[in-house]
């Protein structure tokens, strides 16, 4: 596994260009430029300078490749856009501000080594400092304390059968939809997203496995939205749910954990949530 620390320069003169702090707020776009970093081989060969428009699937040939019976492929071939996060393919990421005013840092967490150098040949101008790139190999202990912060989208599916947290029936009019969760609640969805809140009846029939920690204390939430837009204005679009947790978790099972780490937590990962960072308490 390979984490990557990308020093985006977001600009402190709001009189002058700030395409940093612009690229930031365009979620689609991020994830785009990110997803560049994990070319096939096909597409670096055919465009090294990468002048040609972004395609995902110029960035799937391998994975393709990999799910056909018969067929194998070098995991540092696999490529990671689109693809299933586990130990050998996808990736995470998560922007976060710095004290330093102009400052933000994108984290990012693959399974195979991205190739910053070709995913920004064309956008050097986004970065304040060439990207950071290291191998780790995290290992965990049951019983283990560690620190832990996640941008999470805390957001449920609503069922007929769903009850919200204070066990009363949603309205009709939100049955089949991802809820928001209210800012009052947002420690729940966290705590029901670990043990022992994860282990309910839905998920017995081994369909996920169990998240290998639990919530030991939550020192702070940070409840918000983003703002997200496939187009290159920023009009139109759509509010997402977003919160940054930050506090102590225990290990209570090291493997399922490890997995946990390596999956995310929550959904919208391709607009940032998800990555859980983990620390020695």
């Amino acid at each position: 596994m390979y984490l990557s620390c990308l020093l985006i320069d977001v600009g402190s003169n709001p009189d002058r260009p700030r395409p940093g702090r612009l690229w930031l707020r365009n979620l689609y776009r991020v994830h785009q430029r990110l997803c560049m970093s994990f070319p096939s081989d096909s597409c670096k060969a055919e465009d090294p300078q990468f002048l040609r428009p972004y395609k995902p699937d110029n960035f799937t040939e391998q994975r393709h490749l990999a799910d056909k019976p018969g067929h194998e492929v070098d995991q540092g071939e696999l490529t990671d856009v689109h693809a299933p996060r586990d130990a050998s393919r996808g990736f995470l990421y998560r922007i976060d501000p710095q004290p330093s005013p102009g400052r933000a840092v994108i984290l990012v967490q693959s399974a195979v080594k991205p190739d910053w150098e070709y995913a920004f040949q064309n956008a050097h101008h986004l970065l304040a400092a060439l990207p950071e790139v290291k191998s780790v190999d995290p290992r965990f202990a049951n019983g283990q304390r560690l620190r832990f912060r996640i941008l999470a989208n805390p957001v449920r599916k609503v069922s007929k059968k769903s009850l919200d947290f204070a066990g009363k029936p949603f309205d009709e009019q939100w049955k089949g939809k991802d809820v928001p969760v209210p800012t009052a609640d947002l420690d729940k969805w966290l705590e029901r997203r670990a043990e022992p809140g994860w282990s309910a009846t839905k998920n017995s029939e081994g369909k996920q496995s169990p998240p290998g920690f639990r919530v030991s204390e939550t020192i702070q939430i940070q409840g918000g939205y983003v703002h997200v837009n496939k187009g290159l204005d920023q009009a139109g679009g759509r509010r997402v749910r977003s919160a940054r947790y930050e506090g102590i978790l225990v290990v209570t099972d090291a493997d399922n954990f490890h997995n946990t780490l390596i999956r995310g937590i929550g959904p919208g990962k391709a607009f940032g949530f998800g990555l859980l960072s983990v620390a020695p308490a």
